[in-house]
């Protein structure tokens, strides 16, 4: 069993005020609060060996270069990538869809068909999209249910030898549903076709094991999971990656260059143009570490717990609606009360130091199914508790009298 107590003494932002209310933190599924371990190291690198990696010979870049490169193994050790080159750093989610998209902008023709879920974030939306207004593929969309989940059998009639790459979420930001993604892999790998795989809100919750899963691409960011903005990583299937060409051209992704002609480096630099965000890179494999410490099962049992209770309370209330009621749900519940707008409940409850995210949540699809506006959305992580479940529930109860 975790201690909540000692881990949330960990994670100095949750000991402070909120207009005067003790900090009750329910916007993981945006990101997650960081504990004191990566906030230190964030300032260890900078104090001890900042210099750039891969280029120098000198002591100081030497350090940071083994720091770096010891963080991809932690990484690929924490995924079960088989090799380490297929571990690529990013800035996270949205980047490593970003270059999947546009190394197939190579690959496909008009007629071919590039398929997405109606689950997706817009990140994992847009990127497919202008690849096909650029190639003249067609976007094909697997559709979904009342109970947020998508609708398997319609997934499996759309599928074709037409299909090129299939791109689908791990777990829903906006309703918490927890996709079929491995039955999904193999259905399209029986027609031939990729799949990528959008992680960003599976990994605060669960450990990704990619070759189980066989999937050919698998993005998730780092800030999510306890580590820094603006890092991230693209696990992309060894074969995958050689045939993609380069995403950003410029220093480190070279082998060599003159004016006739530009040759490529190995695995993973292809695709690692320019200076990264080194200090970032190495902490999120203290956060990584850190992650592991508390152990995921440990992390599931304490959030399925706050699941469970929060979406019993919730349901007491009067008028309110849960979005989202799939069997297999991730530590986010998405709802609405009758007749009052998301915002005014989220605005109000934040005077008493609650902090949701209300809104469509870049999920304008699934807001547009359900025919609303947005959703209040409570996101819970393995540092929060009943207690502060129990104080929100009354502070909506607070301002759903108000706002009557």
């Amino acid at each position: 069993m975790l201690d909540i107590h000692k881990i949330r003494a960990e994670f100095p932002i949750l000991s402070q005020k909120v207009n005067g209310k003790p900090l009750v933190y329910f916007d993981n599924g945006a990101t997650s609060q960081k504990p004191q371990i990566v906030i230190d190291a964030i300032s260890k690198y900078y104090e001890e060996i900042n210099a750039n990696i891969h280029r120098g010979v000198h002591t100081l870049s030497q350090l940071a270069t083994d720091a770096y490169e010891i963080s991809r193994v932690k990484i690929q050790h924490h995924i079960n990538a088989k090799h380490l080159h297929e571990v690529l750093f990013t800035s996270g989610t949205t980047h490593g869809i970003n270059l999947v998209a546009n190394g197939f902008a190579s690959i496909l023709k008009p007629g071919d068909e590039v398929m997405v879920s109606a689950l997706e974030h817009h990140s994992n939306i847009v990127p497919w999209q202008m690849l096909c207004e650029k190639t003249g593929a067609v976007l094909k969309v697997i559709p979904m249910n009342q109970d947020g989940e998508l609708e398997i059998a319609a997934y499996e009639s759309l599928l074709s030898d037409k299909t090129k790459i299939v791109t689908v979420n791990h777990i829903s930001n906006a309703l918490g549903t927890i996709n079929p993604i491995k039955h999904m892999i193999e259905r399209a790998h029986a027609v031939g076709a990729a799949v990528l795989i959008d992680g960003a809100q599976a990994v605060p919750h669960l450990k990704p094991n990619v070759q189980d899963l066989d999937c050919d691409f698998y993005a998730f960011s780092g800030h999510k999971m306890c580590g820094p903005t603006g890092t991230g990583i693209l696990y992309g299937k060894e074969s995958w990656l050689n045939k993609l060409p380069p995403y950003q051209g410029g220093g480190e992704m070279i082998k060599e260059v003159t004016f006739e002609k530009t040759t490529y480096a190995d695995l993973p630099h292809k695709f690692e143009a320019g200076t990264p965000n080194i200090a970032g890179g190495i902490v999120l494999g203290t956060a990584v570490d850190y992650m592991n410490s508390i152990g995921f099962e440990n992390i599931q049992r304490q959030e399925n717990e706050l699941l469970a209770h929060a979406t019993k309370q919730l349901l007491e209330i009067e008028g309110l609606r849960i979005y989202g009621t799939g069997k297999e749900k991730a530590s986010v519940i998405s709802f609405n009360i009758d007749g009052i707008h998301p915002y005014d409940i989220g605005s109000i409850i934040d005077k008493l130091g609650i902090a949701v995210r209300t809104g469509h949540h870049c999920a304008q699809p699934i807001m547009n199914y359900f025919e609303i506006p947005g959703t209040i959305r409570a996101s819970f992580s393995f540092y929060n508790t009943k207690e502060e479940i129990d104080l929100m529930v009354e502070a909506i109860k607070k301002a759903k009298t108000m706002l009557s």
